[in-house]
């Protein structure tokens, strides 16, 4: 288990020699990746340094109405801006990743700098381009291990508006409200703390879970209904969604945010696939419960990675050949028939 305190010295000699912070975030951020980083550059900045915060691309609708968002800055919208700050900023920290092609776009740009790097994570297999990585993969996010981090650097708990509210969104997205994830009784002990702050939990959860359009609930609907495949040989299901059938449901970012996880309340399932269309390339999500390592399999088959129960990956040929190839590494992975 992390013991943020191990990192305090390491993390003053940093912040020590620092002024012009910037935090960036995983291409596609999710709610911890968006989280942790307002959390963490809330308490930066009033600690009177000078921060920044970057996502590589655009946030999802269900995240915009946080506070801290608007500090957010899009690299594929102010591509020539969002350069300038990365070569000049003095501390690069990146929050919820550890593989560069995780940048997506602003990789080549963060890469090149000398500029020393701070990995903040929950993820397996690190890659190898930090000055510092602080990673504990049994934390249920990277909101977490920032609140343990700040509470340590703070010499006692911290708190703001903002930084509690952003630490509790990134802590109940990246477990599903808690369905799943590598949450433990610290997590819940943080959850408390934020409770006893006065966080509004109700409010946060229909911001985040019941805040959708009438098309995605459409969109669910015809994708359980009419697209759900089951492979009872192999325990699993897999959903596969074009881009002709997303454009019929008027798709917005987010909006299959949790289909995946819908087949595995199945009793006879016990891993869920979704493949999704995108413009050049096939996304593949994978979830699991139990004993099936969909991060193993992400990684061995599709380069990709994440959770013992949630990971990702994608791929690039036609939708026909992704699919082929999906099911033949699946009955090779699993040594089961379709």
């Amino acid at each position: 288990m992390l013991d943020s305190c191990k990192y305090k010295k390491e993390l003053n000699h940093f912040l020590g020699q620092s002024h012009n912070i910037l935090l960036i975030c995983h291409v596609n951020p999710d709610g911890d990746a968006i989280g942790s980083m307002i959390a963490l550059g809330d308490y930066l900045q009033k600690s009177g340094k000078k921060v920044n915060m970057i996502s590589p691309n655009h946030l999802q609708e269900f995240l915009k109405w946080m506070d801290g968002v608007q500090d957010i800055m899009i690299y594929t919208r102010r591509r020539k801006l969002c350069d300038e700050i990365i070569s000049s900023s003095d501390l690069i920290i990146m929050l919820d990743f550890n593989q560069s092609n995780r940048l997506g776009e602003a990789e080549k740009t963060v890469m090149k700098t000398d500029t020393p790097k701070i990995i903040i994570d929950h993820h397996l297999d690190s890659g190898s381009f930090h000055n510092l990585l602080i990673s504990d993969p049994l934390k249920c996010s990277t909101s977490e291990i920032v609140y343990e981090i700040v509470t340590c650097l703070n010499g006692g708990e911290y708190h703001t508006d903002r930084f509690t509210e952003a630490i509790y969104v990134g802590i109940i997205t990246d477990t599903g409200n808690f369905e799943h994830g590598n949450f433990t009784g610290n997590t819940f002990r943080i959850m408390a703390e934020l409770l006893d702050k006065g966080i509004d939990k109700v409010k946060i959860f229909n911001k985040v879970f019941n805040n959708f359009e009438e098309s995605r609930l459409r969109l669910m609907g015809y994708a359980l209904y009419e697209k759900m495949v089951i492979l009872p040989e192999c325990r699993a299901s897999y959903i596969i969604l074009t881009k002709k059938e997303l454009d019929r449901y008027g798709y917005s970012k987010g909006d299959t945010e949790g289909f995946v996880n819908m087949p595995l309340s199945l009793k006879d399932v016990d891993f869920s696939t979704i493949i999704i269309e995108k413009d050049d390339y096939i996304k593949f999500s994978f979830r699991s419960k139990g004993e099936f390592p969909v991060n193993s399999f992400a990684q061995k088959y599709f380069g990709g990675g994440g959770h013992y129960n949630a990971a990702g990956g994608d791929y690039y040929d036609s939708l026909e050949n992704a699919v082929k190839y999906f099911l033949e590494s699946l009955k090779k992975f699993r040594g089961c028939e379709e």
